[in-house]
């Protein structure tokens, strides 16, 4: 079981019973909706599916996924991780934090240690993001981590273009 702990945060693989309040929530948030899509999900019973499907599911075929991201004091707040994403040809790393908890460095201080753990433990030399371009802070974000645009992309079965960001083990290293 994957644990990373950071200066104010644990991130820890998801369970679908202890985790399904936390993605119902963040699956219907505004934000979310807006920038990553609706995924249908309206029940806990709906979440706790979607945990098994999705990020656990993913931990057993890929070795990683999407990850809880928790205050030290338990209190979670978002997710962040890595996924396996048709179209794709190498691993994405996602975040997505619960309002009270954005612009305060926690999704940076949390990918930051994805990007590590995806470095250095897991060995992967390319990580790719998907970005609406219209998402700005996410973009900078990306870019803190040391990912550059590549180019505009459709994904499979889409139709909307995303900005397609990467990162190389040849470039810089990940910055503040």
């Amino acid at each position: 079981m994957l644990r990373l702990e950071t200066d104010n945060l644990v991130i820890q693989e998801l369970n679908e019973d202890r985790d399904n309040g936390l993605m119902l929530a963040l699956l219907n948030d505004a934000d979310f909706l807006k920038n990553i899509g609706d995924r249908g999900v309206r029940t806990k019973s709906e979440a706790r599916n979607y945990i098994l499907n999705g990020p656990i599911a993913m931990y057993r075929e890929h070795g990683f996924g999407m990850y809880k991201v928790s205050l030290k004091n338990g209190t979670a707040i978002g997710i962040c991780g890595l996924v396996k994403r048709e179209g794709l040809n190498g691993a994405d790393i996602g975040f997505a934090f619960l309002p009270d908890y954005r612009g305060q460095g926690f999704a940076l201080e949390a990918a930051k240690a994805v990007m590590t753990y995806a470095r250095d433990i897991l060995g992967l030399t390319r990580i790719l993001a998907i970005a609406q371009p219209e998402n700005k802070p996410s973009i900078r974000l990306l870019e803190k981590l040391g990912l550059a645009h590549e180019k505009q992309i459709v994904l499979p079965g889409e139709t909307e273009k995303l900005a397609l960001m990467a990162w190389h083990k040849d470039a810089a290293e990940i910055t503040n």
